[in-house]
């Protein structure tokens, strides 16, 4: 956790089609900060116009209107992504360097309603994986915040939950049992299911899982594509094939998929080539179009149930989180799944920004005290609250099978884990006389290493002479309770040691990101 600087303490949802930032009042409750139009939330929209100008947050009809080169949306998924890049007059922009750009938004019009930020904690989707934290952060640097924290968007949103029944912070009552939680988050863009179990002091995260390439945009496409087939059909062209017709064509779907959540039918209209074509869906069409993508949701949450060991009846509450959880075949199947009607008492699109404000304003407390800006009532009301969690990814090494020789990811701390954990296990030299050895970090749970993420490498040389095969390494792997890994290896022969600390990689160097915040000052968001 980094240090707090004086000004406003902010909870930020960056997210793949809106976004939204919020703090902890003068009541001591979790509030949106609306933006320059009022609205609660800010589209994840950037049209790239130049001569010193970014327009971030335009409503899709108006950015239907751009040609399609200069419109960047989804960015999130293409987080921590290294070979994604974009062009501004020239030069080349990253998915950090764009998702800067809409945290400067909300920056800027949140600042001129409450005064400068000092410190910001930004959510993430839980199944994330490093490399994608690390560019959420950078983003963050280079919009001129300073990230105190990233939090995961399941345990920001159990944080506004319980808040909102006001158990947060709550005296303990003896033989109280906790409470257990099922959150469904399906966004824009990302989606992930983690179970919680918490009492009013003690958050703690059972099992996780998700997708970082499934959300409401894939509902968005399978009409898309659904309007685009009838229109080839029709007129033997295919709307697809121009980036600008697909442009108009998902605004109008995208306005379609939400008509289709208060409505049983809808029509688009779209028109390519001097031709035209209007298509009547259904809300049963739409749910058969689109029937795979939420069996896909369902899969994932009866296995996160399965990974936490808990029941379906078992759970005290389900609670939606995302945009995307208002199509009404969300919670109806989630209600025959599950065997309850989803928590309908928080707002799916700004639970995460408030649970990051309420998040950050813990973290204030804990480390400023009576110095912190919040009320004495909502102090101690935060003090004693903790958080445990789980890792989303396993940890390996990269090892020989004994049995065929290749090279496997040999998991030492699998994925749902408590936090703070340590594992040791001896492995053996592959040859005589061997004079080193290099521990690889491998990121994932599956044993292909080339399905996994190489996070680092330590090594130990000058090994003793004359080893024989087979001589005993020790290797440490460790998580802390905030999630930083360390890695050690030990020659169990001579002693000789070896320690790294996985300092979070991304895309970007410190050179980059001072870079990039340069750029970033240059251009005028509006």
């Amino acid at each position: 956790m980094n240090e707090f600087q004086p000004g406003q303490t902010v909870g930020i949802d960056l997210g793949t089609t809106f976004s939204a930032i919020a703090r902890i009042d003068d009541e001591g409750n979790p509030v949106t900060v609306p933006n320059d139009d009022d609205a609660e939330e800010t589209p994840s929209l950037v049209l790239l116009v130049g001569e010193g100008k970014i327009v971030v947050g335009p409503n899709r009809t108006r950015a239907a209107m751009e040609s399609a080169e200069n419109v960047v949306e989804r960015i999130k998924r293409h987080m921590g992504e290294a070979d994604f890049q974009r062009s501004l007059e020239g030069r080349a922009i990253t998915p950090e360097f764009l998702s800067a750009m809409i945290l400067k938004k909300l920056r800027q019009d949140a600042e001129r309603r409450i005064g400068k930020i000092g410190n910001a904690v930004v959510t993430v989707p839980y199944y994330f994986n490093d490399a994608r934290r690390k560019a959420t952060e950078d983003a963050g640097r280079i919009a001129g915040l300073h990230v105190v924290d990233i939090i995961n968007e399941p345990t920001a949103a159990t944080l506004t939950y319980a808040w909102h029944r006001g158990e947060l912070g709550r005296g303990e009552a003896p033989g109280r049992p906790p409470r257990t939680a099922l959150v469904y988050d399906l966004g824009g863009g990302t989606f992930d299911v983690t179970v919680v179990r918490y009492t009013p002091a003690r958050f703690r995260v059972l099992a996780t899982d998700g997708d970082v390439q499934l959300g409401g945009v894939d509902w968005n496409d399978r009409l898309l594509d659904h309007v685009a087939e009838e229109f080839k059909a029709r007129h033997g062209a295919d709307p697809r094939e121009s980036a600008d017709a697909v442009q108009v064509l998902r605004n109008d779907c995208d306005l379609a998929k939400l008509e289709l959540s208060e409505k049983t039918q809808t029509t688009i209209t779209h028109r390519y080539q001097a031709k035209g074509v209007s298509v009547t869906v259904t809300r049963e069409q739409f749910e058969q179009l689109t029937a795979d993508l939420l069996q896909r949701t369902a899969d994932t949450t009866e296995l996160v149930l399965e990974q936490a060991r808990v029941e379906p009846d078992q759970l005290d509450a389900v609670v939606l989180v995302g945009g995307s959880t208002l199509m009404p075949q969300v919670p109806a199947m989630l209600a025959s799944l599950l065997g309850q009607k989803p928590y309908a008492d928080i707002s799916p699109h700004t639970a995460v920004a408030q649970g990051a404000a309420i998040h950050a304003a813990i973290l204030e407390v804990r480390q400023r005290g009576a110095q912190s800006q919040l009320a004495e009532k909502v102090r101690r009301m935060l003090e004693a609250v903790r958080q445990e969690n789980v890792n989303s990814h396993g940890l390996g090494v990269l090892a020989a099978c004994p049995k065929t020789g290749k090279e496997r990811n040999h998991v030492m701390i699998p994925r749902n884990t408590p936090l703070p954990v340590e594992v040791k296990k001896t492995f053996v030299t592959r040859k005589a006389n061997q004079e080193r050895v290099s521990i690889q970090v491998i990121e994932g749970d599956a044993p292909d290493p080339r399905a996994c993420s190489l996070l680092g490498k330590c090594r130990i040389t000058d090994l003793p002479a004359d080893l024989p095969k087979g001589s005993p390494m020790e290797v440490t792997y460790a998580f802390d309770a905030s999630g930083r890994i360390v890695v050690a290896a030990r020659d169990v022969t001579g002693g000789k040691q070896a320690t790294i600390q996985i300092e979070r990689r991304g895309g970007l160097n410190e050179r980059q990101v001072d870079a990039y915040t340069k750029l970033a000052q240059e251009y005028a968001v509006e």
